[in-house]
């Protein structure tokens, strides 16, 4: 069987793009959700709006994956697959949007000649959360220097001064790492760089005027790589794709930045779901309520309840019914976005969740809860009792289920140990301050453990028991349900009030 490059491509048949004619775009990272999803977006526009932009990507860290990519002449395949409108559906592409792969630890000199590149425009950047870190411990003549912001710095001021600083000449930065602000983050740390290295005044007005850093939200599930079912694709495809790429069908950019860069960002033209606005907290927001907080709110008490994955609650008519007034009824009516753009999201979340290749364990989902439910969860029940005068009751129940899981029986290998109605044991995961307090709640009645739960401010930042009428009585009232009904009949019970 055949690998997957540019000499076998032309013997491929599979759906594909056009291969682009420049090299316009500097990707640092080439990790699965890149390619899933920005340079997806690349080669969809290459296609459908004549983008033509060709894609080098960037080693970010000395070990990684270029050699592979580049074995393979930037080719791999994506496999979308999932629920659209109620439908399962499948799309398979030969993404061509890459050009080449380059490790600036090993060519550090040809790193630095993208900058002579006239052509190049764009800088993603995905580098993990702690990518957008200033150090103080990089140096100019470091090749390369260690962070990102040392090695994008680097390679701005080579941009600068091979032109000139001339008008014209800067980027369209996208940095997608899963930090807030992570635009205003990055500029803030190469102003920084530039500070330490002394690089001046004009430099620092060149990177401010000249180039534009995009603070930007992406969403989109990425499988990755199928292990397990690899070798079937492939007799499937007739050839072989060491870089084939799994990720579910929806997939949103939301890019904060000036009205112009649509122009030069042609996604929407070419049928992608980007939005380009002046404020990406709106959107940041209705992801964390919507999606992360419809996650967190669910899964502990599904899980509780005897279910194992996010697909059993979307099969299941009662939970199903749950995340359904939860959204809709609860966590919508705190959003300020037009109502047509919420329950077209709100819609998406339930294609996302019944979507049988995204196999979300409730239990991996649950980690680390306390702090999510804060943030996710906690600021809807707030603004919900604000603009409405009354508790909502799925969320206030969902604290209840919080409650319910965290409250274990025994400590085991750094783990809090909890057990189900059905007698199975689980363990509960989260910071040992956390574990510590609820493991001294053990045996104490429903009321008081929602009283003293409720009451903890390093939990919740306030006491929840005098902060929000009504609370502590509607959480402990539901805790009790769960401890004398089991968490399926309370749930059915909430449901149905």
């Amino acid at each position: 069987m055949v690998q997957l490059n540019a000499t076998t491509l032309p013997s491929i048949s599979m759906t594909r793009g056009v291969a682009p004619k420049r090299e316009r775009v500097i990707q640092f990272g080439e990790g699965g959700f890149l390619r899933a999803f920005c340079d997806w977006m690349i080669d969809m526009a290459n296609e459908k709006a004549g983008m033509d932009a060709g894609v080098v990507v960037v080693q970010p860290i000395e070990r990684g994956m270029v050699g592979m990519l580049n074995e393979q002449d930037g080719l791999y395949t994506l496999i979308l697959r999932g629920q659209v409108d109620g439908k399962a559906t499948c799309d398979t592409r030969i993404i061509q949007s890459i050009t080449r792969g380059l490790s600036p630890y090993e060519d550090f000199d040809g790193y630095l000649a993208l900058a002579h590149n006239r052509d190049m425009r764009i800088i993603i950047s995905n580098t993990t959360e702690a990518g957008i870190v200033y150090t103080g411990k990089d140096a100019f003549d470091d090749k390369p220097q260690a962070s990102y912001p040392g090695k994008l710095t680097r390679l701005l001021y080579e941009r600068f001064t091979a032109f000139g600083g001339e008008k014209g000449t800067g980027f369209i930065l996208l940095p997608c790492e899963l930090i807030d602000y992570n635009g205003r983050n990055l500029l803030e740390c190469c102003l920084k760089t530039a500070d330490q290295w002394a690089l001046g005044d004009a430099f620092k007005t060149w990177l401010q005027e000249e180039n534009v850093f995009c603070s930007t939200l992406v969403d989109r599930i990425v499988t990755g790589y199928p292990r397990g079912e690899a070798e079937e694709l492939y007799a499937s495809f007739g050839y072989r794709d060491n870089m084939l790429d799994t990720a579910e069908p929806f997939g949103l950019w939301v890019i904060e930045g000036p009205a112009w860069i649509e122009d030069e960002l042609p996604f929407k033209k070419a049928g992608c779901n980007v939005v380009f606005t002046q404020d990406v907290s709106p959107y940041k927001l209705r992801k964390v309520r919507m999606l992360n907080g419809a996650h967190t709110s669910m899964v502990l008490g599904a899980y509780l309840s005897g279910m194992e994955i996010v697909g059993d609650c979307m099969a299941d008519d009662t939970m199903r019914s749950y995340m359904s007034q939860a959204l809709f009824n609860e966590i919508m009516p705190t959003l300020d976005l037009p109502k047509e753009d919420l329950e077209a999201f709100a819609s998406a979340i339930f294609e996302r969740f019944s979507n049988p290749f995204n196999r979300h364990l409730l239990l991996s989902i649950a980690l680390n809860s306390q702090s999510k439910f804060r943030a996710r969860v906690l600021p809807t029940i707030k603004e919900y009792i604000h603009r409405k005068g009354q508790l909502p009751k799925i969320l206030t129940f969902s604290m209840a289920a919080f409650i319910a899981f965290y409250c274990g029986h025994r400590k085991e290998d750094g783990s809090f140990v909890g057990t189900r109605a059905a007698g199975n044991e689980y363990p509960i995961a989260d910071d040992a301050f956390v574990l510590d307090f609820f493991a001294n709640l053990t045996g104490k009645p429903a009321a008081q453990i929602a009283h003293d739960v409720l009451s903890n401010v390093d939990f919740w930042g306030s006491d929840l028991c005098a902060e929000l009428a009504g609370f502590e009585a509607s959480v402990a009232a539901s805790l009790k349900a769960i401890f004398t009904k089991g968490a399926r009949a309370a749930i059915e019970e909430v449901v149905a009030q």
